[in-house]
């Protein structure tokens, strides 16, 4: 039998229509500092959700990353496990 590769269109109605019901809800902050001489004080901030309602990620890379923090909505929220590396 030969494979076919599936067009863009084909796969972007897979994506936008698998069923989200089963996985497990997951909220999470990564904030990873940077240790290179050049870079003190940045890290980079993800922010990661997923679950029965789809998903989404966000990262940025931020001079002092605890104080941006600070003013999103997730951290104040509560919800969100949060990870320092």
């Amino acid at each position: 039998m030969k494979k076919r590769k599936l067009s863009r269109h084909e796969l972007k109605h897979l994506w936008f229509n698998l069923d989200y019901s089963s996985v497990k809800e997951r909220k999470e902050i990564i904030v990873v500092m940077n240790k290179g001489p050049h870079w003190a004080g940045y890290g980079t901030i993800e922010i990661l959700s997923e679950g029965p309602n789809g998903f989404s990620s966000f990262k940025t890379h931020q001079e002092f990353p605890m104080k941006y923090l600070k003013t999103r909505e997730e951290y104040k929220s509560g919800e969100y496990k949060l990870t320092i590396k």
